[in-house]
């Protein structure tokens, strides 16, 4: 089955085009200057960009024993559910074989479906030792494809049962990687495809082999403390994950240990811990030296091999090699780690969230009137954990670092003429510092769909978008969003202005003309959001992913509210029926809903008229068109002409509109 990039239109493998949308199954526009090139060329010939799809190919022999056979039944009762087909050859003894694929050379192809090209060469057996793993580059020469493992997983997040793989099953090597899929950490790198042949096991997972190293960060001078708390937070998130499969080696090789595009930590890839607790204690009982770059980089302990202990050894060979000073709170801390004075991860949490605390009021004050919780609160698990307690939870202010936006309205495949509307206005003064850049920023968005015909709708909508927009220009003239009544009187004037018009033209009935209302404030990390009829805000983040804002003003919804259940007031014939419309009446029947919201991550709000939102469309494909527009290298002006064609294919019937703005925000450092 073949995914259409443009529609996401599922289409059999034989074609060469979109049954759908007529796009070429075969080859891909180059991001950057636009030539069409084949799907299984890695550079463009005309730029010489990167526009192939690559992944990170993880190569491993089997090597099963009675310890790694219980390890395996264990991994799958924490997965959740047992994937079907598991090999059998993984829990039963036999004896090793050769890896003879690693006879491969570059521009072979890794699989028998010739699919996934090596971009290099692989080792022979004799010059790689006693390793039983290699990674290599492939090349993804039919991406459109979708890989039975993904198929696979995406029946499972649907309850859907699945059925038995034509390969022989999916490898414990793979469980690691899909087991952590559920907690949608974006350290950990996502599994594509994975598959085994007697003893060798194969797994494809997104390619950070590009990825800033974490030791660059360190090594500069204009990363600050803070920046390096924050990174050893996030590494005890890792571990804490890693803890759960047994991989906190991930966080032991220092190669492996990277950024991500708003510095976050990550990880390259994982490995897995010795199966023998011998072997673990044999394998770090290396003295704790500063390693030398170009040395192969494992963290040391003389304790239990994976304890906080070790954690705190893999952070102080972090200063050596970056050759920074261990500043006094940091260096109490890793003292106390050293004498075992934290029992539990929690408390190391707890310990690094009070030092973020002092760098912080001991730096440059920061305006908290636009401050929210950082990542450095606990989750919510253990926030739950915290409080019963009575241990004390503390946040740092977030800043905003990046505010885009793009729009598009569409007359839609039925309609002979468009009555949506949109207006933007933003404003972004850039600070840049030597140690720090950040914006301050101030955005307003308005979405309205008309309704009344001809010069009657669009009139509507484009006054509604007038009317906000010079009023805010008037209102709001501080560093604050504006109030909740400035937001409701300039709401007031909008409908005013309409219905002063249906007065004037003596219009009545259906032919008086109405529009419905989003509007969408920022300053900083602070929102405000006003809306009245069915048109929709809606907020994508990668902790709680897509969330409806806003309530439909509508009979159906009305009725929810009374206590009526949902299937039995959506069978009423005027469930869809608006209850609220600016323009038809005056003032006194307008309540637009009003509330406030704060940016505490990277976050993503859709308006959206019905022309978008109908049947639940962006609800079933949020994932494919939503999500990639959260990280900054996707265009937003493709992202949102992509939406408009989703819903000119699956709905159609009305007009469409949609505006999307990115928020990307970091620790106020």
């Amino acid at each position: 089955m073949l995914i259409c990039p443009h529609c996401k239109f599922e289409n059999p493998n034989s074609n060469k085009f979109c049954q759908n949308c007529g796009t070429s199954l075969t080859h891909k526009v180059c991001p950057k200057c636009a030539a069409e090139v084949a799907l299984n060329t890695q550079y463009c010939y005309n730029c010489g960009a990167e526009c192939g799809t690559v992944w990170l190919a993880i190569i491993a022999k089997n090597v099963v024993d009675t310890t790694q056979k219980e390890e395996i039944e264990q991994l799958e009762q924490g997965i959740g559910f047992v994937l079907p087909a598991l090999a059998s050859s993984l829990k039963s003894e036999q004896p090793q074989t050769t890896l003879a694929l690693l006879n491969l050379s570059a521009g072979s192809y890794l699989d028998p479906q010739q699919r996934y090209q090596l971009l290099e060469s692989l080792p022979r057996e004799e010059d790689i030792g006693t390793e039983v793993e290699v990674s290599v580059r492939v090349l993804d020469c039919q991406p459109y494809e979708v890989s039975p493992l993904s198929a696979i997983l995406e029946n499972q997040q649907k309850g859907l049962a699945t059925t038995s793989l034509d390969t022989d099953g999916i490898s414990d090597l793979a469980k690691r990687y899909i087991a952590l899929q559920s907690h949608h950490n974006l350290g950990i790198p996502t599994i594509h495809d994975a598959w085994q042949h007697q003893d060798i096991q194969v797994v494809l997972i997104e390619d950070r082999s590009n990825w800033q190293h974490l030791l660059e960060l360190w090594r500069q001078d204009t990363t600050s403390s803070l920046q390096i708390v924050h990174c050893f937070y996030q590494m005890t998130q890792l571990w804490g994950l890693l803890e759960t499969i047994n991989c906190r080696q991930s966080l032991l090789e220092w190669s492996n240990l990277r950024l991500d595009e708003d510095q976050a930590v990550a990880l390259q890839r994982l490995y897995a811990e010795p199966q023998s607790t011998q072997i673990a204690k044999d394998l770090y009982s290396i003295t704790n030296q500063s390693l030398q770059e170009g040395e192969t980089q494992t963290a040391s302990t003389q304790d239990q091999p994976f304890s906080i202990k070790t954690l705190g050894r893999v952070w102080q060979t972090l200063f050596k090699q970056s050759q920074r000073t261990q500043f006094g709170s940091i260096l109490q801390l890793l003292g106390d780690i050293e004498l075992g004075k934290f029992n539990t991860l929690k408390e190391l949490q707890v310990c690094l969230q009070a030092i973020a605390v002092e760098l912080e009021e001991n730096s440059t004050p920061v305006d908290n009137s636009s401050a929210s919780p950082t990542i450095l609160q606990l989750d919510e698990k253990e926030e739950s954990a915290s409080k019963s307690d009575d241990v004390s939870t503390v946040v740092l202010p977030m800043q905003l670092v990046s505010l885009e936006n793009a729009g598009l309205t569409n007359v839609g495949r039925q309609r002979d003429h468009n009555e949506d509307y949109f207006g933007i206005e933003t404003e972004i003064n850039k600070v840049e510092l030597p140690n720090n850049r950040t914006i301050q920023a101030r955005g307003l968005y308005i979405l309205c769909d008309g309704m009344g015909g001809h010069a009657g709708g669009e009139v509507a909508s484009a006054l509604a978008v007038d009317s906000l927009r010079q009023y805010f220009k008037n209102h709001w003239v501080s560093n604050q969003l504006p109030t909740e009544d400035q937001i409701r009187e300039a709401v007031r004037q909008a409908n005013r202005a309409i219905y002063d018009m249906n007065q004037q033209d003596a219009r009545s009935g259906l032919g008086r003309m109405g529009t419905t209302l989003i509007i969408l404030l920022i300053q900083g990390t602070q929102v405000a959001v006003a809306h009245v009829g069915d048109s929709r805000l809606y907020r994508l983040t990668r902790k709680k992913e897509l969330e409806q804002i806003t309530t439909d003003h509508e009979v159906g919804q009305r009725e929810i509210s009374r206590g009526i259940e949902p299937n039995v007031a959506y069978s009423r014939p005027d469930a869809y029926q608006l209850t609220q419309a600016l323009g038809p009446r005056d003032e006194n029947f307008i309540a637009p809903d009003v509330q406030f919201l704060e940016i505490d991550e990277d976050t993503l709000f859709l308006l959206a008229s019905d022309g978008l939102s109908d049947n639940e469309l962006l609800e079933s494909h949020w994932r494919t068109h939503l999500q990639p527009l959260l990280n900054s290298g996707t265009s937003l002006e493709n992202g949102v002409s992509d939406l408009i064609d989703l819903a000119n294919n699956y709905n159609g019937h009305d007009n469409i509109t949609a505006v999307v703005i990115r928020a990307k925000v970091r620790p106020s450092l």
